[in-house]
């Protein structure tokens, strides 16, 4: 037993560092993923070595450092997503809720049929918008129904999992479908008018995620993800980016993309919402996201019911502020991010150029 404790130690030692490395191969990536997992095995194992082990053992002051290591590691890049840290983006307070959105974010799974589930979240919250992801020709045909009551829309049917579609009670302007970094992987592009006439410049995206039967490289999907946050550096408009980034909020690339492009995430001091995977309730972490500037304040966030699919819905509620005063404080570039960054779009030749900035008068 002893030496089965020492073992797993050292292994939960090293996948929790592994991260660290940042390099692209998925193995190293998938680490990252698992540090909520990693956390309570580390604290088990722990436990374990302390009733195991005597104090004055060498070997069992190693296992209990080890435990307490990885502990440590993967508490510093979880906190931030729990009650014990500051929210980073304010409550809206009741007179700023005049230009208000409700976004419904869902990876439908393409194989899943279980759209009156879907429909039925939709009837019962009445979200501004509802992106789907995952969507092929079958999921359109199930969703046209609300083209009455979400008349703007934006489809691209796919049958090769990174299908998408978004549905809007609001006018959407200067809307493009763009294929940023793979020929086969779509992206969102628009500008949404708000009620009171604010308008909302909105990305929505789903790169490829690294994995096995998917990409053994994280590249294409870190460069996407970059490539758009280089383009939203000196974006003074309000601005959301969404959807399924196949990443959790505490990866590096993620913060990347936060620092460059001064994203706030509203889940930060509230809790993961953890979205994937649905059905395994042991392996879940965050992987569908909702990052926006520093003029919206948050109504309200809440990860909805299942729909049949590996991934929860999201629903996520905001407020403009419209006088752009709110205490939010965005994240900034750190020294080496854009040589960083730099190196992450160059791998898949990403060019920010690529990126429509619809309805901006922001220079490049």
């Amino acid at each position: 037993m002893q030496d089965t404790l020492t073992i797993a130690a050292a292994i939960l030692l090293a996948l929790s560092l592994l991260p660290l490395w940042r390099h692209p191969h998925w193995l190293v990536r998938a680490a990252g993923f698992a540090r909520l997992q990693l956390f309570y095995t580390a604290l088990a194992c722990l436990a374990a070595a302390v009733f195991l082990f005597e104090f004055s053992s060498t070997r069992g002051q190693t296992v209990m450092l080890c435990s307490l290591a990885a502990a440590l590691v993967n508490l510093y890049h979880l906190a931030p997503f729990s009650s014990l840290w500051s929210t980073e983006v304010e409550e809206a307070r009741a007179e700023d809720e005049s230009d208000t959105l409700c976004i419904l974010t869902a990876n439908v799974l393409m194989t899943n049929r279980q759209a009156p589930k879907l429909l039925a979240l939709v009837e019962k919250y009445q979200p501004d918008l509802l992106i789907a992801l995952e969507s092929d020709q079958w999921w359109q045909d199930q969703l046209d129904v609300l083209d009455e009551r979400m008349p703007h829309s934006i489809k691209c049917p796919l049958d090769n999992l990174y299908g998408m579609h978004l549905y809007s009670r609001l006018p959407l302007e200067d809307t493009e479908v763009c294929f940023l970094v793979e020929d086969d992987v779509p992206s969102f592009h628009a500008q949404l008018r708000l009620r009171q006439g604010g308008t909302v410049r909105l990305h929505v995206l789903h790169p490829a995620p690294p994995a096995p039967k998917e990409k053994s490289s994280a590249s294409t999907r870190d460069a996407e993800l970059i490539v758009v946050a280089r383009e939203l550096e000196g974006c003074s408009d309000p601005v959301i980016v969404a959807g399924d980034f196949n990443d959790v909020p505490w990866s590096y690339n993620a913060r990347l993309l936060r620092r460059l492009g001064g994203l706030l995430d509203p889940r930060v001091g509230r809790g993961m919402f953890n979205t994937f995977h649905a059905g395994i309730p042991l392996m879940r972490w965050p992987l569908d996201h909702l990052y926006h500037s520093e003029h919206f304040q948050l109504l309200g966030i809440k990860r909805m019911p299942g729909i049949g699919s590996d991934h929860f819905p999201l629903l996520t509620r905001l407020a403009l502020n419209s006088a752009h005063n709110t205490d939010n404080e965005p994240p900034t570039p750190r020294k080496g991010d854009h040589s960083r960054a730099d190196e992450v779009t160059a791998r898949e030749s990403a060019m920010r150029e690529a990126v429509p900035s619809p309805g901006t008068n922001q220079s490049a």
